[in-house]
């Protein structure tokens, strides 16, 4: 490609409302525009990106046994009814009505169609197991777009979906596609993590994201610091084996606690540690209200709630409920005298605790010497608080640390799920009736590009991998005046792309400083710099990984290419 004859729109300025690395340069380098809150285009630089991640997804889900097909956006309401989900996905459901009133939904995920399409076409065991999936855009109204490409309105996707007669085939396919996912990242050149997680709005269970590790990742990774264990922060179970103090239970004693309302507060007035404090917060577990109690050093962690109920939906109840339940505002919160219809449920450490310390339900009031059994009444004990850094790794080895991670793919074990819910049945060996057992797996596409942009660049621009690079090689002949060096330039084009190369040539007739400034914003990984020396058949080539430059002669360069680009 002639860059004369490219649309590339460079910046100088880091745009105002980019926030993130990524954001700013693939803007700058003209590799995307904006066309609204978060919705972009492709611009062909970002285009090439994205269809060589789309290449190496197809090549490593070909490998797997999996086959492409495509799905349209534009989804009937009445499948997404069939499911349950079309009340309960939320606001981020883009929904739309055509002229006969019929309501429709853009596509924020395909399981509804993908299981309507297998249901109506595999009826026996034979046909399974079967494995499609799709690259295709999808569509969320998120409440605040943001970081560019990481957290869009629309966005490219690939999902996947599998169908099985059995568990183990569930599982087969599983660990296939998920060593499919850990070659299509390492492949891009991402510094990555497999976590364990939680399903969240998809349903189903056994599931893992895989998390790019960036100081902007909105997602926090507990992770081992001597194991390959990492789960997300949500997951990740708490193995402390508490031990409770043998000092002897003393009388319970109500004090007063003046405008004293965080567990903070609290124990600074009281000269108290946190460990000695419970928090005492009602949740909302679908309809059902239940105390949540924790120690006061730690944060009550509503997925292991939600999980322990196996809940559709875990929330804070308002201040009103808190009101109307417990006569009380929120900071004066406690167990005791609690309604006895009122489930209380506590983390193993607050099990521990003897003589603690919790709000008295009356404003301004605290209970000190609180003993659990004896003044309140607990109906289950369990893991219900977030990992903190330092506490064992559950695997047993090594302490915990955490890390910032970027979601760029999750694969679900979804069960019966959605073939229960939409007829997708087969029959077995024996001629009987059975749902059909689903497997999820889905990669952003367009996050995944953004996520390699944020772990490769420098203060100059982008420094894409080898692998998915716009181009492999950019020859620039510093004057495209000088004859010498503009038909040296030619040459090595030439010659380059006969050997496979895909190369960009800067043709413009621009000042060197211009050319090399949009060069290291494109970040390509081999630079040829075609200067004074070109009449002696010699060469500047810059890996632009390392910034490292050396001159060499023409004869060198297909080697020297081939090591960079290995």
């Amino acid at each position: 490609m002639r860059q004369s004859m490219m649309f590339s729109p460079t910046l100088r300025e880091v745009p105002a409302d980019a926030e993130v690395k990524s954001h700013q340069l693939l803007l700058r380098a003209g590799f995307m525009r904006q066309n609204a809150s978060g919705i972009y285009s492709f611009l062909p630089l970002g285009l090439k990106v994205l269809h060589n991640v789309e290449t190496i997804i197809r090549e490593e889900m070909e490998r797997a046994g999996a086959m492409e097909l495509l799905m349209p956006a534009l989804q009937p309401s009445e499948l997404w009814q069939e499911s349950g989900r079309w009340y309960s996905y939320g606001p981020e459901l883009m929904r739309m009505k055509d002229r006969h009133n019929r309501e429709f939904a853009l596509g924020a995920t395909h399981e509804e169609v993908i299981t309507t399409l297998v249901r109506d076409e595999v009826k026996s065991y034979k046909k399974l197991p079967l494995t499609l999936y799709q690259i295709q855009t999808k569509f969320r109204d998120e409440k605040r777009p943001r970081f560019g490409l990481l957290r869009g309105r629309e966005f490219l996707m690939k999902d996947a979906y599998s169908f099985h007669a059995s568990q183990e085939s569930l599982d087969e396919i599983y660990d296939r596609l998920f060593q499919a996912y850990s070659n299509i990242f390492t492949r891009c050149g991402l510094n990555f993590r497999a976590v364990i997680a939680d399903s969240g709005a998809m349903g189903g269970k056994d599931t893992h994201e895989f998390m790019v590790l960036s100081d902007i990742g909105e997602d926090t990774i507990a992770y081992s610091d001597t194991s390959s264990y990492a789960a997300n922060i949500e997951m990740a179970p708490v193995a402390v084996n508490y031990e409770k103090s043998d000092e002897a239970a003393k009388e319970i004693e109500k004090v007063s606690t003046p405008d004293q309302k965080s567990i903070e507060d609290v124990s600074r007035f009281l000269n108290l540690e946190a460990a000695k404090c419970f928090k005492s917060m009602v949740f909302k577990v679908d309809d059902k209200l239940v105390m949540v109690l924790v120690r006061g050093d730690h944060e009550v962690n509503d997925i292991k709630v939600k999980n322990l109920y196996g809940a559709a939906v875990v929330e804070l109840a308002s201040p009103e409920e808190v009101k109307e339940l417990m006569n009380c505002t929120v900071g004066s919160l406690g167990p005791i005298g609690a309604p006895k219809d009122l489930e209380i449920i506590a983390d193993y450490a607050v099990e521990a605790i003897v003589n603690g310390c919790c709000g008295a339900n009356e404003e301004g009031y605290h209970y000190i010497n609180v003993n659990a059994g004896r003044d309140y009444t607990v109906s289950q004990f369990a893991d219900l608080r977030f990992i903190q850094e330092g506490d064992p790794s559950p695997d047993g080895e090594g302490a915990i640390r955490f890390a910032q991670g970027i979601e760029v793919g999750h694969v679900f074990k979804l069960g019966t799920r959605y073939s229960e819910a939409m007829g997708a049945a087969y029959l077995d060996e024996n001629g009987k009736t059975q749902p059909m057992i689903m497997g999820c797996y889905g990669i952003g596409v367009s996050r995944t590009v953004a996520a390699i942009a944020e772990q490769y660049n420098d203060e100059g621009g982008l420094k894409w991998p080898a692998t998915v690079a716009p181009f492999a090689v950019h020859v620039i002949p510093v004057n495209v005046k000088t004859d010498v060096q503009r038909e040296k330039a030619e040459d090595i084009y030439a010659a380059l792309k006969k050997q496979g190369y895909d190369v960009l040539l800067d043709d413009r007739q621009e000042r060197a400083g211009v050319k090399f400034a949009d060069a290291d914003l494109f970040g390509i990984p081999v630079r040829i710099t075609v200067g004074k020396k070109a009449e002696e058949g010699i060469v500047e080539v810059k890996n632009r990984q390392t910034n490292e430059s050396q001159e060499m002669r023409v004869e060198e360069l297909s080697n020297y290419i081939a090591d960079i680009l290995k």
